[in-house]
C-alpha cells in the first residue's frame, strides 16, 4: 500500500517509509492512498469471527502488498491477544471496555501493534531506531509497554510535568531499559511541539533515525480502527442504528472510527466527545477551526488544544463543513459536570467509570436527548479508572480494585529527565548524548 501526505498528495512513499518516519518532510500527516473496502459478506457475518480474525482480516487488506500473509498473523496474534467486551448500562447503552491490555488504556492496541509492525519493517536495517513519543497519559504507558526491550529500538517520551495523574507517571518512568522518560515543564502540547520539531530539524535526522508512536503515525490508526468492527459484533443482532460515542484529544481514535466506516462499518453517527478543550465541538457548531493554549482537567488524555489528527479528518471530509456535520456531531463538558456523570453510572448502574468515559457518556445522554431515532450506544472507555485513582473513588465515595499490574509500580522508583518546553533544551539534551 502507497500513503501520501495531506499537505501534498503526490508525496508518495511505501508503508515502511510511512510507518518508521512517521511524517512526511512537508509535516503533513500519511493516509493511505486507497481505502480497501471490506465485503459485505464479510460484515454481515463479523459474529463468526474472533478479534483476532477480525483484525487479521482488516490488516490484509491494507497490508498484503507489503507482508505475507504468515507475518500478518504472526503482527495480529502478538499484538491482539485482549479482549474489547462490552458492558451493557440498558437495553440501548453500552460501554466499550478498551483498558484490557498491559498499560490500562486504549493505547495499547495500537503501541504493541506498532510495536510488532515496526520490528518487521526494521528487521533487515541495523542503525538504531529512535521513537518519539509525546503523552497527555495514557499513550506513554502503552507505548512504554509496548516497545520495552524490543531489539534495535529506543523510546523516548515527553510528558507535561504535574499533568498526568500519579499511576500514570509509573507506567512512564519505572520502567528502565529502553524506556527514557522527559518530564517537560509546559502542556501537552508544549510536548507534541517538540516532537514535531525534532522530525523537521536536519541536524537531529542525521544523529539519529527517528520515528513517532504518537497517533501522527498511521500504525497507530489501523489496529485502532479494530476494536470498532469488534464491538459493533456484539450488538449487531439487536438490528439498530450503531453511534459511537468517542472520548477525545488528539483525535487519532475517532479517525479511526471514520476510516473503519470507510472500510464499510455500518456507522450511523460518531460523537465527538471533549472537556473543555472543546476545539472540534467548537468546529462542528461554526465551520471555525481554532486551536489554542490547552487547559488542565481532570480527564487528562484529552488535554489537547491542538489535535494533530484534524489534519487527516479535512483529508477525508475535503474540508467540507457539512460533510464533517453528517457522520459527526460534538459535545463538551467540564469537570463537574463529569463527576456528576460518574457518580451517576455508579449509583444507576453499580458501574465505575473513568473520568473520559464518563464525558463520553455525558456525549451520548445528550446526543439521545435531541434525537427522534432510536440507536444503540456505544461509549469508549478509554482507560481502567484505577488509573484515575483519587478522582473516582472521591467521587464515587468507595474504593476499588487497583489491577496488580498497575499496583506494583506505585513503589518503584521514578527516573526522568526534566526539561523546559524550549525545543532547543530538547535537543541540546539530543545531540549531547549521541
Amino acid at each position: 500500500m502507497k500513503f501520501y501526505s495531506t499537505n501534498n498528495k503526490n508525496h508518495i512513499v511505501d508503508l515502511k517509509t510511512a510507518v518508521l518516519e512517521s511524517l512526511p518532510p512537508d509535516n503533513g500527516l500519511y493516509m493511505p492512498e486507497t481505502t480497501p473496502k471490506l465485503s459485505s459478506n464479510f460484515i454481515s457475518k463479523l459474529s463468526n469471527f474472533s478479534f483476532e480474525e477480525i483484525a487479521f482480516e482488516i490488516s490484509r487488506s491494507l497490508l498484503k502488498e507489503d507482508l505475507s500473509e504468515s507475518e500478518i498473523l504472526t503482527l495480529c496474534s502478538n499484538s491482539i491477544n485482549f479482549p474489547a467486551p462490552l458492558a451493557e448500562l440498558d437495553d440501548v447503552t453500552f460501554v466499550l471496555e478498551l483498558f484490557h491490555g498491559p498499560s490500562l488504556a486504549f493505547k495499547d492496541f495500537g503501541a504493541r501493534y506498532m510495536a510488532q509492525l515496526m520490528s518487521v519493517l526494521n528487521r533487515e536495517d541495523d542503525r538504531q531506531l529512535t521513537i518519539l513519543v509525546a503523552t497527555s497519559g495514557d499513550t506513554g504507558g502503552a507505548v512504554a509497554a509496548g516497545f520495552l526491550n524490543t531489539p534495535g529500538i529506543n523510546v523516548h517520551i515527553l510528558y507535561p510535568s504535574g499533568k498526568v495523574s500519579f499511576l500514570q507517571e509509573k507506567q512512564l518512568t519505572t520502567l528502565g531499559g529502553n524506556i527514557h522518560a522527559f518530564e517537560v515543564d509546559g502542556t501537552f502540547d508544549d510536548c507534541q511541539s517538540i516532537v514535531k520539531q525534532a522530525f523537521l530539524d536536519t541536524e537531529l535526522n542525521k544523529n539519529y533515525r527517528l520515528s513517532s508512536a504518537n497517533s501522527i503515525n498511521i500504525a497507530r490508526l489501523i489496529p485502532q480502527s479494530f476494536y470498532y468492527f469488534e464491538a459493533y459484533k456484539q450488538v449487531m443482532h439487536r438490528s439498530l442504528p450503531v453511534v459511537f460515542s468517542v472520548p477525545s484529544g488528539n483525535f487519532g481514535n475517532l479517525t479511526a472510527g471514520i476510516l473503519a466506516k470507510r472500510m464499510g462499518l455500518p456507522v450511523e453517527k460518531y460523537i465527538a466527545a471533549t472537556n473543555i478543550n472543546k476545539v472540534i465541538p467548537d468546529f462542528l457548531e461554526t465551520g471555525l477551526y481554532q486551536p489554542r493554549p490547552s487547559k488542565a482537567t481532570i480527564s487528562n488524555a484529552m488535554d489537547v488544544g491542538a489535535p494533530s489528527n484534524f489534519a487527516r479528518m479535512q483529508d477525508i471530509y475535503q474540508s467540507d463543513l457539512q460533510s464533517f456535520q453528517k457522520e459527526l456531531i460534538g459535545y463538551w463538558f467540564n469537570d463537574d459536570d463529569t463527576k456528576a456523570a460518574m457518580k451517576e453510572i455508579y449509583d444507576q448502574y453499580g458501574y465505575v467509570i473513568d473520568p473520559h468515559g464518563a464525558v463520553g457518556y455525558l456525549a451520548t445522554k445528550a446526543y439521545r436527548e435531541s434525537s427522534k431515532d432510536q440507536f444503540i450506544s456505544i461509549i469508549h472507555e478509554t482507560a481502567h479508572p484505577s488509573k484515575f485513582l483519587d478522582v473516582v473513588e472521591q467521587v464515587i465515595g468507595n474504593k476499588i480494585d487497583i489491577p496488580e499490574r498497575l499496583s506494583s509500580l506505585s513503589g518503584k522508583e521514578k527516573k526522568s529527565t526534566v526539561i523546559s518546553s524550549k525545543y532547543e533544551d530538547f535537543k541540546s539534551w539530543m545531540l549531547a548524548q549521541n
